[in-house]
């Protein structure tokens, strides 16, 4: 076992409480720190504050471990539009809070940081984990739709129906378990209608994700800049049941056998409540 998956492992022992059965959840980030826009414009970017740290402080304080992992091994980003109480129900102190353990946890340094490859992770069992979560931001939009070793990780999870939770712009990375899904991803982005593949993994689940009519919304964040996609799109053309909620902004969790997606910010802390009943 290499000294980085020894610390991590131990720090996250030691950030729990003694509990009769702890589970290890795997916590996947996207490893980049921007998004490539349209017309060769680009957005810094990374994971949203509270849609990483709202389910990791609540899965510790329930007693279990956590393992972190990005493709590459690379610490992940913070979104710094994301440190902001309004994420927190206007609470600046909860925001500290989880920005504090943020810290504790040392994820975004560069040098001190736990954070796994998913090569790793693969050399080390994807039986060794009992749940794996995906926080959004824009990030996962960058790598982790079209990610090889992350896609094999999730087809295991199907498999073998293990809860699978992902928030915001996190389901995005279900496409990384099409046959194709680099050829999906470069046809969506040309505007091409890809293929459907009726034998894919996660066809006719229900499941949502941020909304079109909520990027729409946001894009003034792009700094006048557009997406090549939007992930709603994306997913349905690939073949889920798309849900979204009533109005835009407010929280949505779908729970589909053992995959469960939340559609914004707002549904970080109900994904992973959902999360903890299936621990």
């Amino acid at each position: 076992m290499s000294l980085k998956h020894t610390l991590g492992l131990a720090l996250a022992l030691a950030l729990t409480t003694g509990t009769a059965h702890a589970d290890n959840v795997l916590v996947v980030l996207s490893d980049a720190d921007h998004l490539d826009l349209q017309a060769g414009q680009v957005l810094k970017t990374g994971f949203y504050l509270n849609e990483l740290m709202q389910p990791v402080k609540l899965l510790l304080d329930a007693g279990h471990q956590l393992t972190f992992a990005t493709p590459s091994g690379v610490a992940p980003s913070v979104d710094a539009s994301s440190v902001q109480p309004m994420y927190f129900n206007n609470d600046a102190a909860a925001m500290k809070a989880h920005a504090d353990l943020l810290q504790q946890l040392a994820l975004t340094d560069r040098t001190r940081s736990p954070v796994l490859s998913l090569a790793r992770i693969e050399q080390i069992g994807h039986a060794q984990f009992d749940a794996v979560y995906i926080p959004g931001g824009h990030a996962p939009m960058q790598d982790l739709l079209q990610d090889p070793a992350l896609g094999r990780l999730l087809t295991q999870f199907h498999r073998h129906g293990k809860p699978t939770a992902l928030v915001c712009h996190g389901p995005i990375a279900l496409l990384s378990t099409l046959p194709d899904a680099r050829g999906f991803v470069a046809a969506m982005e040309a505007g091409l209608r890809p293929a459907i593949d009726p034998q894919w993994i996660y066809r006719d689940y229900n499941v949502t994700v941020i909304s079109n009519q909520e990027e729409e919304q946001a894009k003034p964040q792009l700094g006048g800049g557009s997406m090549k996609f939007y992930p709603q799109s994306a997913l349905q053309q690939a073949g889920v049941r798309y849900q979204s909620n009533a109005t835009p902004w407010t929280p949505k969790v779908v729970v589909d056998r053992e995959l469960i997606t939340g559609q914004n910010p707002a549904s970080a802390l109900a994904v992973a409540r959902a999360l903890l009943q299936r621990l």
